[in-house]
């Protein structure tokens, strides 16, 4: 039975992979910070879909739980199939701000240096084996210059495609997925006020993951599941630098709440 590790696998995007792969038949291991919403998900996933559902309470700012984490990974008598690399949180702050120190470290600790463990506890494990693949969740946001989370996901891009290259020939895949504006909770939960965006933006999340799924099983370096997120990246990485600038001051503007 194939199996797959999901870090942030309770929420948004993460869950949205979790339900998918369950209705493939694929057995999981969901890592998340809440213990009894873990527990309350794994409990449907197993009921609903008949799959075997194995959960770990991690926070991956701390660096010990990102080691338990990766050890589970590596973790030669019980091999995975998947790592999806999507933990991580919305910013919504001026990276000016004192007071912000904390939280704009904690991005780096859990979209940087925890997809960094993380991918490289899998790819080790996956080149042994001599098959696998690897999925760190990115963004379009990588493109354009909105605060610490573009930079964050920026660098989760680059990280992939690198990963993927030192890979190559292994039999182990590494996909960088970019998603759009998701209908998820997320942007709630960062503060970010998303209801002046036109509904033709947005993209579902069962969507999302059916596409990145599809292109990560033909070996593709990265997933965009949509054809205007397709031509708004491709804007953002051949256009005008000023371009990108410009759309990065609007959509700062408008994502602020009142």
């Amino acid at each position: 039975m194939a199996s797959a590790l999901i870090t942030g696998g309770t929420s948004g995007i993460g869950h949205a992979f979790a339900v998918e792969f369950a209705s493939r038949g694929t057995d999981l291991i969901l890592v998340a910070r809440d213990a009894e919403r873990l527990e309350r998900i794994a409990a449907e996933l197993r009921e609903t879909h008949g799959v075997e559902v194995e959960t770990i309470s991690a926070d991956l700012s701390v660096r010990d739980d990102v080691m338990r984490v990766a050890d589970r990974i590596e973790d030669s008598a019980r091999p995975i199939d998947w790592l999806i690399n999507n933990a991580g949180f919305g910013l919504h702050s001026t990276v000016l701000d004192r007071s912000e120190i904390d939280i704009q470290a904690k991005a780096f600790d859990v979209m940087c240096l925890a997809v960094l463990i993380l991918g490289g506890a899998a790819g080790r494990a996956m080149r042994a084996q001599g098959s696998g693949r690897i999925v760190n969740v990115a963004s379009t946001s990588a493109a354009i210059y909105t605060g610490n989370y573009s930079a964050v996901k920026a660098w989760a891009r680059t990280y992939s495609t690198a990963l993927q290259l030192e890979l190559r020939g292994s039999g182990v895949t590494v996909t960088g997925l970019l998603p759009g504006w998701v209908r998820t909770e997320f942007h709630d939960r960062a503060g970010i006020n998303a209801s002046k965006l036109p509904g033709f933006v947005w993209i579902d999340a069962d969507k999302l993951v059916r596409a990145c799924i599809a292109d990560a099983e033909k070996g593709k370096i990265e997933s965009i599941p949509d054809v205007k997120w397709k031509i708004a990246m491709f804007i953002g990485d051949h256009g005008p630098r000023g371009l990108a600038r410009l759309v990065s001051r609007k959509l700062t503007a408008s994502r602020k709440k009142h």
